[in-house]
């Protein structure tokens, strides 16, 4: 019963007219390869602030909520910025977006570099974050659009380029900050940016295959199975992908800021967010395999249940190889969360919303980043220690969980009804056959 969505999913595969070119061919999997390049590449807006946030600390002389501050505004520029991408991308194609998305990332980062205090250093920012959104959602939502039979692991690769970004990016800039400081650091990466995202838009540059109604008519089979209107179907995906966020923000945000106040240094913090994203990496890969095979709703309630069992581990050990240990489990088990939306998305709505609908759902995960990573600062400004924003982030992902289990639910329970429903009407043809 679980392999329903995937099932309906599969059901309108058509060989393709053109196989060097078309759904499922060659060129879609180069196409994907340069989408990584740019997610890896574009996406070092997601993890320049954790890494920065303490020598800006102490450069602007703030509270660790006030020092947050860039991230939150990062991530509204992100989640606004997924929204309007996504809407320019199903109009225009992947090209326009990602091509402003590039400049804004530039600028955003020199302007920072240059910042005379913490509000001009958040408001870049929220340009970088705005530039950031065009190589994830909108990117997700194009390959999916290139892929059939494998649109789980496409649309997991696609996402992976966002936590190859937060395995490299964290130590080298880590590196540069150390040793040329944080604003000569933002303007060498602004610079860095434009000149190696540009030249990859060539390899972007063919449209969209066209797809047969079928696909938009299983979608809203499947819409249909869970007995939500698309507008409720939409809003649950928005409140699970906030709160699932929410908790994951808080080790993401604030490990590196943890390791310094448990007296272990930045330096640590920022090898256990390379960590924890390495192993992101591995927990995308593994949920485009799994969601391929049982469809996204399973998927996505298998990860938020052992994100919380992560987070619950932070709150009962904090020693340093402990902690290693915790963050690569941490990125093991939540690296597939978001991903599983878009697959979710593509599963039960038409694939001409896909870039608009993925991006309100990545829209709700970067506001659940944002307020989380702003709230587990306050909350340690508040009680002097992380151990109340870890209980903090697990109450959230209990939210989240309750969302995907009950959605489930009514999909096994709408798919046992209707079977039941069919079953004597098939027996009957059978015997008057």
């Amino acid at each position: 019963m679980l392999q329903s969505a995937s099932d309906n999913r599969d059901s309108h595969v058509t060989p393709t007219p053109h196989a060097g070119t078309g759904v499922d061919s060659s060129y879609a999997w180069m196409r994907l390869t340069a989408a990584v390049v740019l997610g890896t590449v574009g996406s070092v807006g997601m993890w320049s602030v954790p890494v920065a946030l303490p020598a800006v600390q102490t450069s602007f002389g703030v509270a660790r909520a006030d020092a947050s501050l860039p991230f939150t505004l990062a991530m509204m520029g992100f989640a606004f910025g997924g929204v309007v991408m996504g809407r320019l991308s199903d109009r225009l194609g992947i090209v326009p977006p990602i091509a402003v998305g590039a400049v804004a990332v530039s600028l955003g980062y020199v302007a920072a570099g240059l910042a005379a205090n913490l509000w001009l250093f958040a408001l870049a920012y929220a340009l970088v974050g705005f530039g950031t959104s065009a190589t994830f959602g909108p990117m997700m939502a194009d390959l999916s659009q290139w892929f059939t039979r494998r649109r789980g692991i496409a649309v997991a690769i696609a996402s992976s380029g966002n936590y190859i970004a937060g395995t490299i990016w964290p130590p080298v800039i880590e590196h540069f900050i150390a040793h040329d400081g944080w604003r000569a650091t933002h303007i060498g990466i602004g610079i860095f940016c434009v000149l190696a995202m540009l030249p990859l838009l060539l390899a972007l540059r063919r449209k969209t295959p066209a797809h047969s109604a079928s696909m938009g008519a299983t979608a809203l089979a499947a819409q249909g199975s869970l007995g939500l209107s698309p507008g409720a179907l939409q809003g649950l995906l928005c409140i699970a992908g906030l709160a699932c966020c929410v908790a994951m923000s808080m080790p993401q945000v604030h490990i590196v800021a943890y390791c310094g106040d448990l007296g272990y240094g930045p330096a640590r913090g920022a090898e256990m967010l390379s960590l924890m994203l390495g192993f992101g990496i591995v927990s995308r890969l593994a949920t485009g395999l799994i969601a391929d095979r049982v469809g996204g709703l399973p998927t996505l309630l298998l990860g938020s249940t052992l994100q919380g069992v992560a987070l619950l581990l932070y709150l009962f050990f904090d020693g340093l190889t402990s902690l290693y240990v915790i963050s690569a489990l941490f990125g093991l088990f939540q690296g597939g969360i978001v991903p599983s939306y878009a697959i979710i998305v593509r599963e039960y709505f038409p694939p001409r919303e896909a870039g608009t609908r993925i991006g309100l759902v990545i829209m709700a995960t970067l506001f659940g980043m944002a307020l989380g990573g702003w709230m587990s600062g306050a909350i340690f400004d508040y009680a002097g220690s992380y151990r109340a924003a870890f209980a903090n982030g697990l109450a959230w992902n209990l939210l989240n969980v309750t969302i995907a289990s009950w959605l489930l639910w009514r999909s096994m329970r709408n798919a046992a009804f209707a079977d039941a429903i069919t079953a004597p009407r098939d027996i009957r043809d059978a015997v008057a056959r």
